[in-house]
Order: C-alpha cells, then structure tokens, then sequence
C-alpha cells in the first residue's frame, strides 16, 4: 500500500498551499530535483499490472536525491522535460531477490490540462509522453513513457511535483516498469522590470510598477481608472468625468468647473446663471434680476417711466414718447419758437471777433428768459463764419463764437449741460460772401431746439 500512501501525501499537499500561477511562457524555465521510485511489472496481462500498481510492497527507492529534472515551457500548454534518475534495485519480483543499479534518462513532451478545463492557478495538472534511454544491471535499451503528474505551487516560483507513468521497452533488455518521483520545482525566467506582478510580457507599462487588473499599468489616485485613461490621474475621481472629480455634481469636471463649488450649466462651464440672463451668477451684479451683459446683469433703469430706458433717453428725469428720444414733445409753444428765432436773428459778430456786443447781449437775455424755464431740454448754439480767410481759422473762429453765447448765457443762470455748441465755419452762408453786407450776415450765431 506504499503507493496508496503517496498519493494521500501527495494530495494532501496539494489542497493545502496558497494560489499562484501555473509554468507558462512568463516562466518558461522549470529545475526539479526529488526522489524516484521503479516498480518492475510481476505479470504479463492486464489484471496482473493493476495489482502490481496498487501496491505489492515492491517499491524499489534510493534514500536520497535520486531524480533530476529540466522542463522548458513551448507554447499552447506544451513542454518538454529533460530528466535523468538513479535508483537501487532490490525487488524484481519478491523482496530483496536482486541488487543492481538502475539509471535512465528520459526526454517527454508534456500538456498541461488547464488548457482543456480551465485555469486552476495552484494545481497544474499534465499528461506526458516520450522515450529515453534506461539501464538495469548493466543492461540497457530505448523505451517509450508514457503517465500523468501535477504540480502544485506555493508560491510565484516554487512547488511540489508528482509524477507517476510506466516505461516499456522494444526489447527484453529491460523488463516493463512503473517509475514514480516525487520532488521541489522551481520555476523562472519571466521578466518583470518594474517588480509590480505583472511579467513584461504582459504588461503594458513595464517600466512603471501598476496593477494586474490594468495589465501593470498604474492607477495611482486608486479611482479604478489607469492613468493612461485618467484625465487627472492625482486626483479621484468619476468614470464619467475621465477620472476628474465633480464636486459640485453639475456634469461638469472641476478642472473645467469656472465654479467647483457651485452646481451650474455646462453652457456656463459649470457657473449658474439665477436669472437665465446669460450672466453668470459671480459676474451678475443683480444675480435675481435678467438684464443684459453691458449693464453688469442689471435691468436698464427707467427713471422717468416713459418706457424709454435711461442709457436712451436724452430727458431721464421728465417722460417724453420713444419718438422724441424720451423728452417731452414741442417744449416751447409756437409764440416762444417764433420768438426764440427772432431773437437770434442778428446774433452777429465784426470780422474776426467772437466777442458779444451791446446788441447782441441784448437780444441774448431775451432768449435766456425763452428757454431758462423749460425743464430737461438741450439747446444747440450753432456758431458761423464768413470766407474770409483760411477754412481752418474760420472754423474755429465759429467755435469760439457759439462757446462765448454760452458763457454769457451760463453766466445769467442757465445750467451748462443744457447747453451743447458747434461750429460749423464757412458753412451753410446765410447769403453772399461777395459782399460786405453779405458776409456780416454770415458772421452769426443760431440757438435751436437740440434734435
């Protein structure tokens, strides 16, 4: 029953150790080294070799390291082993009827039956077949083998192997055999520069240690997404956001977020808008009131009500129709206009002067008690010029004259801002500038309604 027990041993072992992988070609490289135990057939038919396998208590073992092992790993579940044994043969077919040395080596071309049944990680079972060259008391002879193994792994690089199968020769040199070792392997030969698990065979970043799960690519703010995919791959964050947090929730990543901390619109690059004016909520001025982007978000005030809005509206304070920009219509009756163009008719000047005379100021307080009283209307001091001279100076000429009725009217208690000037130089001649009368005419000053 001394094989009974082995095998008990053997399995024993084999549920007991941890999980690791089985020899592939990231550890093409297996060495072994163990003890062998030979088994010479004592029947001829088939009934005779199932007791004989069983256990007759004619194990033939050598106490000591006995059985030498290569194994290189080929592709699909296949390698082949290289192995050379030694034993002392002592029973051939009774106990202690024999003493003569027993040496073989052997060549077999083993597959591993994960590739059939799945993967089993630890437990790496394998069907063999093969031949090599045995020897028996100095007799020996080619023969075929042919069984089955396992290894089982302790860990990444070492294991217990069990192999157990019979060798029959093509001749009577050597009489038919059970031969079964038991013994260490160690496996090696993989790679894996960045020590992360991960062989380089296999790893898509073998220069930076990362994890199996991303085929030895790192993850390293441990979101579940490998850097290389990772969008902010320092920070956690969401699948959905490339790896970027979204700390507000809005859909939109934070460092994209102009608001991190504030749920808002992608439209706004993650701002809210309160107002849906189109102003984001930390640019708008009045955050729970629309206006437009030019006035900070605010509404365009309306002071006078007019419905004409104060940026529009030459007469903010008092309502006027749209039409008339806001002011009220016709602020003078027709007697005050007909009177406001009598008296400036013959605002005039002398000849390169711009200085008010003693009828003219005259006339000039008259039109001062025409338009003072009128509320928020603009008059318009048009200043003229005759030909004489260069263009540029009578321009400017102009100029100074509309700027002096002004000052004088200003000075009486007119407000400033209600009164604009203008020159107008040689332009629109009231008549000839042939003729001296003519161009006293034209050296003039106009005060009319602003448009």
């Amino acid at each position: 029953m001394k094989r009974l027990k082995l095998a008990v041993i053997a399995l024993f072992t084999l549920v007991t150790v941890g999980s690791v992988s089985a020899q592939d070609d990231n550890n093409p490289w297996v060495v072994g080294f163990g003890g062998n135990l030979v088994d010479f057939y004592n029947g001829d038919d088939f009934s005779d070799q199932i007791k004989d396998l069983l256990g007759n208590n004619d194990w033939n073992v050598l106490p000591s390291i006995s059985r030498i092992s290569v194994d290189k790993y080929l592709d699909k579940g296949f390698s082949l082993q290289l192995a050379g044994s030694l034993n002392k043969i002592e029973t051939v077919r009774t106990k202690n009827d024999s003493d003569f040395l027993y040496y073989g080596v052997d060549a077999i071309v083993k597959y591993d039956v994960n590739n059939l049944v799945g993967q089993t990680g630890w437990f790496d079972p394998y069907v063999y077949l093969g031949g090599g060259y045995t020897s028996v008391d100095s007799s020996g002879e080619g023969m075929i083998n042919g069984g089955f193994g396992f290894n089982t792994w302790f860990n990444d690089n070492l294991g217990l192997n069990f192999q157990t199968g019979t060798k029959k020769g093509f001749s009577d040199k050597v009489r038919a055999h059970y031969q079964t070792s038991l013994g260490l392997v160690i496996k090696f030969g993989g790679k894996d520069t960045d020590g992360d698990g991960v062989y380089d065979k296999d790893d898509a970043c073998p220069e930076v240690a990362g994890l199996k799960e991303f085929n030895g690519c790192p993850d390293a703010d441990g979101d579940g997404i490998k850097d290389s995919d990772d969008a902010c791959p320092n920070t956690a964050g969401l699948a959905a956001m490339n790896g970027c947090p979204d700390a507000d929730g809005d859909g939109v990543a934070d460092k994209d977020d102009m608001c991190p901390s504030e749920k808002g619109t992608k439209a706004n690059k993650g701002c809210p808008d309160t107002d849906g004016d189109g102003v984001v909520d930390k640019n708008d001025k009045c955050p729970s009131q629309a206006g437009p982007m030019a006035n900070g978000g605010c509404p365009w005030p309306d002071t006078d009500g007019d419905g004409v809005l104060d940026k529009d509206d030459k007469c903010v304070s008092v309502a006027g129709p749209a039409s008339n920009d806001g002011c009220p219509e016709n602020p003078l009756n027709e007697d005050e206009l007909a009177m406001l163009v009598g008296h400036t008719n013959g605002l005039l000047f002398d000849l390169d002067k711009a200085t008010i005379k003693a009828d003219a100021a005259a006339k000039l307080d008259k039109v001062y008690d025409i338009i003072e009283p009128t509320e928020n209307v603009t008059f318009v001091i048009e200043g003229y010029a005759d030909s004489t001279g260069e263009k540029g100076y009578n321009l400017y000429l102009s100029e100074r004259r509309a700027a002096s009725v002004k000052a004088y009217l200003v000075k009486k208690g007119m407000a400033t801002s209600r009164l604009e000037t203008v020159g107008f130089g040689e332009k629109n001649p009231l008549t000839t500038n042939n003729t001296r009368a003519g161009r006293a005419k034209n050296r003039r000053v106009v005060i009319k309604l602003s448009e």
